[in-house]
């Protein structure tokens, strides 16, 4: 493992990582095992990371757990998701409470059964003065979507005259997206050895740091989570500014 580089900003651990977690089914094939025993052990997954994030110092973990496109799965396979989503919610409910983690998501989530909506509801309403950490899940969720209902917050603001067009920016268009009040993601993982975004966090990850593991997300634990951190503090962040201009 490189030792990070003697940069201030790279020393620091990332605020928040969002991470698309990949591979489930094929953690489960491998092993001759139904695709839902992966998504099982996956969700197992999720507790373990959650902890490794709050001994790294992250404040912000936002999860892929169910993309807009996943409803094209065979429909045995995504009612045993959103079974497992409710019952996630319902087991882990104590641990937010206990260590006052606020409980997020982004996406559709009105089109998700109403079994699993009044349960994201109700740990939503319960956390959301919390303030040591910030557990988000993506859920029914796509950027360009995102994109597309956040366009169409602001040309409702400007057809009622409460913006113009010239005062439109990125900061106001930010305001309108699912992420709002978040900072942009420092970290972005993402498991089982794909290298692509899957319509997940598009502008939010501009100035993300990338990092990709051939390990599935059955097997990504405390160590793999560490693993990324300390590549992340092996980077140099410019931002457009040069490695000189950043020393100074």
């Amino acid at each position: 493992m490189p030792k990070p580089k003697d940069n201030k900003s790279s020393q620091c651990p990332p605020k928040h990582v969002a991470i698309i977690m990949d591979g489930n089914g094929r953690w489960a094939k491998e092993r001759g095992k139904a695709r839902i025993q992966g998504h099982r052990q996956g969700a197992r997954q999720i507790e373990e990371v959650i902890r490794a994030a709050r001994d790294e110092g992250v404040k912000y973990l936002t999860l892929y757990a169910f993309s807009s496109e996943n409803w094209n799965r065979p429909k045995a396979e995504v009612d045993a998701l959103m079974s497992l989503l409710a019952s996630a919610i319902k087991k882990n409910a104590p641990y937010f409470v206990k260590n006052r983690i606020r409980f997020n998501t982004i996406g559709y989530i009105s089109a998700l059964p109403s079994k699993c909506v009044e349960s994201i509801k109700n740990l939503v309403e319960t956390t959301k003065e919390y303030d040591s950490g910030v557990l988000t899940l993506a859920l029914n969720y796509g950027s360009r979507d995102e994109i597309t209902r956040a366009i169409k917050k602001l040309l409702i603001k400007a057809k009622d005259s409460e913006i113009s067009p010239e005062q439109i920016t990125w900061n106001s268009l930010e305001q309108m997206l699912d992420t709002a009040g978040m900072p942009d993601p420092d970290l972005l993982i993402r498991t089982s050895g794909e290298m692509r975004l899957s319509n997940y966090l598009m502008l939010q990850s501009a100035y993300s740091e990338l990092y990709f593991t051939k390990t599935y997300w059955p097997d990504f634990g405390r160590d793999e989570f560490h693993k990324a951190v300390m590549e992340y503090k092996c980077r140099e962040r410019r931002y457009g500014l040069t490695a000189d201009q950043l020393k100074k």
